[in-house]
């Protein structure tokens, strides 16, 4: 099974945006993904199911040794595709701590989740770098960075790259596969500067040539707790979500 972290050094990115609408990209292509809530706010679970906050999720399994993964999976209307809210315990105590505190419980679950005939396992983490986001980069395939396009935000891509290159003294195996742009606005000059800018100061094949758009499309398939896909107007953004799988297909090793 392959893990992809969606991770950023702050919030309001776009990674639970980019996560969702990953996972339903690679469920629509036939592989077997489960998506993974690990960020305290619920954010996944409270854009695809209003009832997340009763569920017993990702957090719960890290603080109670006696749950299995296969009993905090979702199953969705499409069949591929399964969910994992983030618990009752996701408070944000939980989603910090030091660094190492749940790397068993994670590796456990990430064991389970593959025994249970899963692909790929797709997890939106908390914003920054520690505690069970360490924990689950620790024990990742890969790691995706969206990134805002907006000029302050870009110049501190590459030290976020720089720390999860670190990353890997840890876990050797993980694959920092790039940055997608996100909340990219063709009408303003200064959004797609920034996003010009990130390709000059990084290697190209750092940054993927998907670009996620700000698209009230987005907040729409939200409130109706949907992929942007699913929408009667969604059928540009399937196509660069499409995109984006194919890109990060071509750069993991799927068996």
């Amino acid at each position: 099974m392959i893990t992809l972290a969606i991770t950023s050094q702050k919030g309001g990115v776009g990674k639970t945006t980019v996560a969702i609408n990953l996972a339903h990209a690679f469920a629509r292509s036939g592989r077997r993904t489960l998506l993974v809530d690990s960020d305290p706010q619920g954010s996944v679970g409270l854009s695809l199911t209003r009832q997340s906050r009763h569920l017993t999720g990702f957090y719960d399994l890290l603080t109670d040794p006696s749950l299995r993964a296969e009993s905090i999976i979702v199953p969705t209307r499409l069949e591929t595709l399964s969910l994992v809210a983030s618990g009752h315990s996701s408070a944000y105590e939980l989603g910090g701590g030091a660094m190492g505190a749940h790397l068993h419980r994670v590796r456990s679950f990430l064991k389970e989740t593959e025994e249970l005939g899963f692909d790929i396992c797709i997890i939106d983490t908390a914003a920054g770098l520690f505690g069970a986001t360490a924990d689950i980069l620790s024990s990742s395939t890969g790691v995706l960075v969206p990134q805002q396009a907006e000029p302050l935000g870009v110049r501190s891509v590459p030290k976020m790259l720089e720390a999860l290159a670190r990353m890997r003294v840890v876990n050797p195996s993980l694959q920092v596969l790039g940055v997608v742009m996100t909340m990219v606005q063709q009408h303003l000059a200064e959004s797609l500067e920034a996003a010009e800018a990130l390709r000059t100061i990084l290697p190209p094949e750092m940054v993927m040539r998907a670009v996620i758009p700000r698209d009230d499309l987005f907040i729409k398939a939200s409130a109706k707790g949907l992929p942007v896909g699913v929408m009667d107007e969604g059928a540009g953004a399937l196509a660069v979500f499409d995109g984006l799988r194919a890109e990060l297909e071509g750069k993991i090793n799927f068996q």
